[in-house]
């Protein structure tokens, strides 16, 4: 049995459910990386200094989830864009040679990422790519994002990267939560009315004119929107993203196709996420990925890999 060199995990609680071990895994596989492992654990708020105070040079790298995507900050240094701008970051790399920004003897030097606003992009992107369909690129489009959360946030940082996104419209069950959307719309989108922001009784009228979707509220929360489309006149010529993939598929992305629209499940956030974590924690790419990624040889290898063993696991 070849000995681990290198490990890699996600944290998270609960953590039970993560599939980010059989993506990891799957991409060491493919790259020939036999002397790398992923795991997860379950760690909270309160055990995160422990947790990282017991790591040893072996550790290159971690995936963060809920509730330390804001806990893990004081640890480390943001090095892309969207982890600078929105500071909730869901990736850390360990630089063993340097020392923690927080002055902490015991830690390394962590270099913290935000993949999930890229994964979005790429998922939007694949689903572009394979229907052959170009997306508007002169900003006249709309899009609209279900929930106001952290993940709505890297959602609106995905819509606002988009060529052919003028307008965002949130529809959320609590509109006066999060104010940082509405700020971070008005920076990036370049239009007289960036931002409208919504109740939820508002959200088969909004949807009806997306250009792209994304539902970030977990669990089954949006089912009661996947109902109203569903007793609706109204069709949705746009592409949706549900970042839920349990269960698979969502009733809103039923509803949704049943409307005539393009509808992608949350495994392909989660698989797009998880790429370009492998990429930065293996040391293929120091920063985002380059524009076209998922056209590059290697990367499509990596990408087919990891994507049979996501379809396995779920």
């Amino acid at each position: 049995m070849t000995e681990v060199n290198h490990r890699c995990a996600v944290l998270g609680k609960p953590i039970a459910h993560s599939l980010s071990p059989v993506l990891h895994n799957a991409a060491y596989q493919a790259l020939g990386l036999d002397d790398w492992a992923y795991d997860k654990h379950e760690v909270g708020e309160p055990d995160l200094e422990g947790f990282l105070e017991s790591l040893d040079p072996t550790w290159a790298g971690l995936s963060l989830t809920m509730p330390l995507k804001k806990t893990i900050q004081p640890y480390g240094t943001p090095c892309n864009m969207w982890a600078k701008e929105l500071m909730v970051v869901n990736t850390a790399v360990f630089d063993w040679n340097g020392t923690c920004v927080n002055g902490n003897p015991n830690l390394p030097a962590i270099k913290l990422y935000n993949t999930d606003v890229r994964g979005i992009e790429l998922a939007f992107e694949h689903s572009y790519q394979a229907r052959r369909t170009k997306p508007k690129t002169d900003r006249s489009g709309t899009a609209v994002i279900i929930g106001n959360g952290n993940t709505a946030t890297s959602a609106l940082a995905a819509c606002v990267e988009s060529p052919a996104i003028g307008h965002v419209i949130v529809v959320a069950r609590h509109p006066e939560k999060n104010t940082a959307l509405k700020p971070l719309a008005e920076r990036y989108l370049p239009s007289e009315r960036p931002i409208t922001i919504v109740g939820m009784d508002h959200a088969v009228e909004a949807l009806r004119h997306a250009d792209m979707a994304v539902n970030t509220i977990p669990g089954l929360a949006a089912d009661s929107i996947a109902e109203a489309l569903e007793t609706s006149n109204a069709n949705m010529g746009g592409t949706l993203l549900d970042v839920v993939y349990d269960p698979r598929p969502t009733k809103l992305v039923q509803a949704w196709r049943q409307r005539g629209g393009t509808a992608i499940g949350g495994e392909e956030m989660l698989l797009y996420q998880a790429m370009v974590q492998v990429c930065l924690m293996t040391g293929i790419w120091n920063n985002d990925p380059p524009s076209g990624m998922i056209n590059q040889d290697r990367t499509a290898r990596l990408e087919q890999a990891m994507r049979i063993a996501l379809e396995e696991a779920l």
